[in-house]
């Protein structure tokens, strides 16, 4: 199976790339636009600003390249929210992949609730074969100041600030909002899903 992680410039690729490699997983991480076309899967992820990350992507067609993809496509994070319609950070067009607003968390006065969101949160209403063997209200981590509201492909939910998307699916595309790649078990299971999806 071959297994790629798209290049660009968004963080956390080092850390993906160590979690497969402890399930016994290798991946190529490329920004190639036939490496990525003829690959099995695709991770998808990113940790960073929306508005520089779809620009690069754009810059180097890769966004067209991913909205054709037939294979099953994994976002992580930014990976994840880039897949979205629209992110309000810095006002910014994205993939359209899912039809889903990206917004940001706005805590009400006198929250003790800070953004953005760093640490271990439980996700619930688990759906699809990407979560199968994953009990509810399982641990994930967080980190991130924007969310994507709930919607029609939302396959799991948190809550902070109010109830939001931890998980979208549509067709042969998945977005976690959380890092598998730093969630322990759970993250490692998820992740051995999405290789067997």
């Amino acid at each position: 199976m071959s297994l790629v992680i798209v290049k660009y410039n968004a963080g956390n690729i080092q850390s993906v790339l160590y979690a497969l490699e402890r399930i016994g997983v290798e991946a190529v991480v490329t920004d190639d636009h036939e490496q990525i076309r003829q690959a099995d899967k695709v991770i998808f992820p990113g940790v960073g600003e929306a508005s520089s990350a779809m620009r690069y992507l754009k810059e180097r067609g890769l966004d067209e390249v991913l909205k054709s993809l037939q294979q099953p496509v994994l976002g992580i994070c930014l990976g994840m929210q880039l897949m979205c319609a629209y992110s309000e950070e810095n006002d910014t067009p994205c993939l359209g992949i899912f039809p889903e607003q990206v917004k940001l968390f706005k805590p009400a006065a006198g929250s003790t609730l800070k953004v953005p969101q760093i640490g271990w949160n439980s996700i619930y209403n688990l759906k699809t074969d990407l979560l199968k063997q994953t009990a509810e209200n399982s641990y994930c981590y967080f980190v991130h100041g924007y969310y994507a509201a709930l919607g029609d492909h939302t396959i799991a939910t948190t809550d902070y600030v109010q109830p939001y998307s931890a998980g979208l699916h549509r067709d042969n595309f998945y977005g976690l909002q959380f890092h598998p790649e730093k969630s322990a078990k759970v993250g490692e299971q998820l992740l051995k899903n999405f290789l067997s999806i």
